[in-house]
């Protein structure tokens, strides 16, 4: 590519909207009008069902703008100055009575939810205008503008995609986008146990969280956060790491014993780890929670008393062994099941001309077998690595994060914490770190996106779409 067609490419978004601009500039008097009362420029023509949709969402944008939204939005660089006073106890209406004060939690909220709803609305009003021009260009050509009828054939028809996408982008703005954009706000303000809405207020603070975290000093003036975020981050790294790999090979490694030429009771042995799928994970957990505890089934039969799930010699390194062993137990079967059906599909020429050519089982595995698996199986691989490293139910329902170890764990951190349970234990444990908190929300979201990004797109499966077809 030349550096003309680079340059073109780069400019290519802003043509877009010079030539937006430039076709509403010569654009009729209705779509001039549409621009400040939306919806007039399709009742001039006769659309009447469109533009009293458009008209009335104008209405309602601004009666909400009006009378609730730039309320809060007009406090949002400072999130209140004045805090609500304490409840004052009503003997004629039987509890307290809360005097009206700003409350920072409900400023940063409905600010967000303000700001999300004026983006709406300014794709609705581009929305309004481009339909306005394409009714200038249909009549300068002579042709009638769409029926509401045509209009609702298209979206059944030709634009159904949009009709099918519309509620689950409608469901992923309101349960994802816009929660995760409060929780990177929170990242930046001093919301923590010291100012909880709504007898106090929280303010921004910048990036002193962040330095707090990665570092130790902060907000608080200085802590042990810097020591305990490594800690916990190279933790859940090492687990990570060892929880998707363990469970994917040997589990390839199940399946190829199963799938091996004069292996009998195949089936059984599948309907054997399906079963053991079947058994809900949180009460496998519960269930080796209680067999591995001191008092266990597990040290009965050997005659011990050893702390297979709260010991803290050697840095906790038995519950971090045990933990991954048991993460085996209920993870193999799922890559035994995912691997035989890929083992199946591996064209058997391939291994044929292997051996015609002189090679052994083991080279035939690393030359043919395992390229393949890796192929097919890498995004799963990846997703995997990425759940493990928010693995929330089997830390926290076999340790609970811990065993304390005070020597070198702080600020509410255990032994076996991964960042996502660190991240809860910060919000339910007295003090609450929210602010602290959601810099690790951050942190785990970057990371994931991260790796997922990086090794997907280095992987054959997303470089080689072709190979094995």
């Amino acid at each position: 590519m030349n550096g003309q067609q680079i340059a073109a490419t780069e400019k290519k978004p802003f043509a877009k909207t010079r030539q937006f601009f430039s076709d509403l500039a010569k654009g009729s008097i209705l779509t001039k009008i549409s621009c400040v009362f939306m919806g007039a420029g399709q009742i001039g023509r006769k659309q009447f069902v469109k533009g009293a949709v458009y008209f009335i969402l104008e209405c309602l944008f601004f009666y909400y703008l009006i009378s609730f939204g730039l309320g809060y939005l007009a406090k949002f660089g400072t999130l209140g100055t004045v805090a609500a006073p304490e409840g004052v106890w009503s003997d004629e209406l039987g509890h307290f009575i809360y005097p009206k004060g700003d409350n920072s939690f409900l400023i940063l909220l409905y600010s967000v939810v303000t700001l999300i709803i004026i983006a709406a609305f300014i794709i609705l009003w581009v929305m309004n205008v481009r339909g306005n021009i394409l009714n200038d260009k249909l009549v300068a050509e002579g042709k009638k503008v769409s029926t509401i009828k045509e209009d609702l054939y298209s979206f059944i028809n030709e634009k159904f995609h949009i009709t099918l996408l519309i509620p689950p982008l409608l469901g992923l703005l309101v349960f994802t986008i816009m929660p995760l954009i409060f929780m990177i706000l929170i990242a930046f303000t001093n919301y923590d146990y010291s100012n909880l809405p709504p007898d106090k207020l929280f303010t921004w603070v910048g990036f002193e969280n962040f330095k707090e975290l990665f570092t130790g000093f902060g907000v608080s003036g200085g802590s042990g956060f810097g020591v305990t975020f490594l800690r916990v981050l190279g933790w859940t790294l090492v687990w990570a790491f060892f929880a998707t790999f363990s469970n994917y090979f040997l589990g390839m490694i199940v399946a190829l014993m199963i799938n091996k030429k004069g292996i009998r009771f195949k089936k059984f042995f599948r309907t054997m780890f399906v079963i053991a799928i079947a058994v809900p994970q949180f009460v496998t957990l519960l269930l080796m929670q209680k067999i591995l505890d001191v008092d266990g089934i597990l040290n009965v039969i050997l005659g011990t008393n050893i702390r297979w799930l709260a010991d803290t010699r050697w840095n906790s390194l038995i519950p971090r062994i045990v933990i991954i062993v048991v993460n085996m137990w209920i993870g193999i079967p799922y890559t035994l099941l995912m691997c035989s059906g890929v083992l199946m599909n591996i064209p058997a020429d391939l291994s044929e001309a292997a051996r015609i050519d002189g090679a052994n089982s083991v080279q035939i595995f690393f030359k043919i077998t395992l390229p393949y698996m890796l192929h097919v199986t890498g995004p799963h691989l990846i997703t995997q690595f990425v759940g493990n490293i928010n693995n929330f139910n089997i830390i926290w329902l076999l340790t609970g994060g811990g065993p304390i170890d005070i020597l070198k764990y702080s600020d509410q951190a255990q032994s076996t914490d991964l960042l996502v349970t660190w991240l809860y234990r910060l919000t339910t444990d007295n003090p609450v770190r929210y602010n602290i908190a959601s810099v690790i929300g951050i942190i785990i979201f970057v990371i994931s996106a991260g790796l997922s990004l990086i090794t997907y797109n280095r992987s054959s499966a997303a470089k080689n779409e072709e190979d094995y077809q």
